[in-house]
């Protein structure tokens, strides 16, 4: 054998090796340690709308703690500027609170009792991921500003005169070479303005020129979020010291939860949500003297918890899900504290209005009934999954989940394409460790009005559930975006439809979570022998044809097949372009009903009234499609 080598310099480990990063250094090369993910916003929980929370948090715990009725938020496409009306940063402390790590005034729990922040590095977050980042204190007529370029101070703090009043100023640009190509969605900001003014009732909000105010909490809550038309009997509202509850039943599939600590929204739950779900279940079995099985007591519930937990423990900086298992680090647990409120609360209510006892236990038997019905259908479909799973030639599994827990399982989606020419173009173009691809073999069922035993019943539909893991809920879900790919054309689109449909008639909670995306894929691509560039609209592809010239050549995509996999490559990876699939303000039953259900006049005349189409634009078969659909 020869002389061993001598390892390469840069395997050596000495004291040059060490190296210590300041706190913008490390937040900028491990953002998601405090801000979990980047993003660009096309997720509710991408990272501009946690840079929003982390400065809007500051507010609220000014809010709770007595100080300051109105918080005035203005946020255009770049900036965001958030004015608060409590005591103000402390002058002395203003650069401070923002640019060091571990200074805060939520260590003294005196200050703050029930803060959501208690890691003290929110707002440095804010500051090292922001281009531009500014915070102004006013106190007593005297006020300080200070401004910061990703971090880094530029400016001469002083104290100054003011007759402003006291509060805190807070406005930054968040870093566009950290969030590539963001954009903040309104529906997004809109239910976040809606939540903190839900949790903090006699809170003022103006939003861009629109006032966020709750007198009555999640009873409003519950209110937004339901149709009365579809509730079985009216909200049932609870409050009591550190906890406020609101439940119904509807006539929906699924459970359908809004928790909240802290005034922090936990969209993955947590010991709190846990207990609740328990409580329900024991109150009601308690009341009627029955052992009903939790999945009928729970069928179809809409409900939403909120509680105060002192110094809470939450799984990641995000504040996502509580790991707290105490109210207080020397008072009860989270568990029994919240299961004994809302069964004992339950069961009094029940015992006082015997009406919507009574309406509530027919919704129970109705699931009982409708369980039994499908269970030996459901036996027989889950035993052809399993057989399936083993060689599901459907599904193109990637190697981390989201149901997983681990940092990359947060990354991981799934692709619903059709045919085999459009999956096929994804899955040589996906990343295998985060990436699956799901392929339909043609236009699926139109489920709309039909009960759940079609999911059973359609191969497709069973496999589907079961590849996303959602048949008993959202809570496996293995990939945190399922992402509905088709092409632009009309059958894509119905395709598109057709999904959505079964989504919102059996999983609306998969949609209401923020969990369905539609894929963007470029229309056109243009080019000349030096750049290509990839549009996604005409207007994109005029500027396109503008900037190269020369007449360069212009290739339509009329289909995902078309595209190459090297060039779908560049339309899934850090660059992909997804629109989130958005209830808006309409109600889920109406909506379905209009678009899914039978041909009414009404939605023919809606058809005809708002088509705008450019036939020169399109091809003739495309042309006669759309005019038959017209007709």
């Amino acid at each position: 054998m020869g002389k061993a080598e001598k390892p390469s310099a840069i395997f050596e480990y000495d004291e040059s090796s060490i190296k210590s990063l300041d706190w913008r250094e490390h937040i900028r090369l491990r953002p998601g340690m405090y801000i979990g993910k980047l993003g660009d916003g096309s997720s509710k929980d991408d990272g501009i709308y946690v840079l929003v929370k982390e400065v809007m948090d500051n507010c609220i715990d000014e809010h709770m703690m007595g100080y300051g009725k109105t918080i005035d938020v203005k946020i255009t496409d770049q900036r965001v500027v958030v004015r608060d009306y409590g005591r103000g940063i402390p002058l002395g402390k203003v650069v401070d609170v923002v640019s060091k790590i571990n200074t805060g005034a939520k260590y003294d729990s005196g200050a703050f009792q029930k803060s959501v922040g208690l890691n003290g590095v929110g707002t440095k977050a804010v500051n090292a991921l922001s281009n531009y980042f500014k915070v102004q204190a006013f106190r007593e007529g005297q006020a300080k500003l200070a401004e910061f370029k990703r971090g880094i101070l530029f400016n001469d703090p002083k104290l100054s005169k003011s007759g402003e009043r006291n509060g805190t100023l807070v406005e930054f640009e968040p870093d566009n070479t950290m969030f590539k190509h963001y954009h903040f969605i309104p529906e997004y900001l809109d239910d976040l303005m809606w939540n903190y003014a839900f949790l903090n009732a006699g809170l003022s909000i103006n939003y861009n020129g629109k006032k966020f105010y709750s007198k009555d909490g999640l009873l409003d809550l519950l209110k937004q979020k339901t149709n009365e038309e579809e509730l079985r009997y009216p909200i049932i509202h609870f409050k009591g010291d550190d906890i406020e509850v609101a439940l119904t039943h509807g006539n929906q599939y699924g459970e359908e939860y809004y928790a909240f600590v802290n005034g922090q929204h936990t969209t993955q739950g947590g010991t709190h949500l846990a207990a609740f779900r328990e409580g329900i279940v024991k109150g009601v079995r308690d009341f009627y003297k029955k052992d009903y099985d939790a999945a009928d007591i729970r069928a179809s519930i809409v409900a939403a918890i909120a509680v105060r937990v002192q110094e809470p423990v939450f799984e990641s900086q995000t504040k996502t899900k509580l790991g707290s298992t105490n109210m207080s680090p020397d008072g009860v647990s989270v568990r029994s504290f919240v299961v004994d409120f809302v069964s004992k609360e339950l069961e009094i209510y029940l015992h006082k209005n015997p009406t919507a006892a009574d309406i509530m236990l027919k919704r129970i038997l109705q699931s009982e009934r409708e369980r039994k019905e499908i269970a030996g259908i459901k036996k027989l479909a889950n035993d052809r999954a399993k057989k399936a799973n083993l060689h599901n030639k459907k599904l193109r599994d990637c190697r981390y989940h989201f149901d997983e827990k681990n940092a990359k399982g947060v990354d991981s989606v799934i692709f619903i394409t059709e045919g085999d020419s459009a999956s096929g173009s994804i899955t040589k173009s996906r990343d295998v460790e985060t990436q699956a691809v799901f392929s339909l073999r043609g236009k699926p069922l139109n489920c709309f009005s039909l009960t759940k035993k079609v999911v059973y019943e359609n191969e497709e539909f069973n496999l589907l559930q079961h590849a996303l893991n959602i048949e008993d809920g959202i809570e496996g879900l293995r990939y945190n975006k399922v992402i509905i790919a088709t092409d632009a054309d009309v059958d894509g689109m119905h395709i598109r439809l057709l999904l959505m449909t079964f989504f919102l008639q059996f999983f609306p909670e998969l949609v209401k979570a923020g969990h369905v995306f539609i894929l963007d894929t470029p229309l056109f691509r243009v080019r000349n022998k030096k750049e290509t560039i990839y549009c996604y609209s005409d207007e994109e592809k005029e500027k396109a044809i503008a900037k190269l010239g020369s007449k360069p050549e212009i290739t339509r995509f009329k289909g995902l097949g078309e595209i190459s996999p090297e060039e779908f490559g560049g339309f899934i990876g850090e660059n992909i372009r997804l629109q989130p699939v958005l209830l808006g303000e309409g109600h889920l039953a109406k909506l379905l009903e209009f678009y899914m259900g039978k041909n009414t006049p009404d939605r023919q005349d809606f058809i005809i009234d708002n088509l705008r189409i450019e036939l020169d634009k399109v091809d003739a078969k495309e042309a006669e499609e759309v005019e038959a659909l017209a007709e």
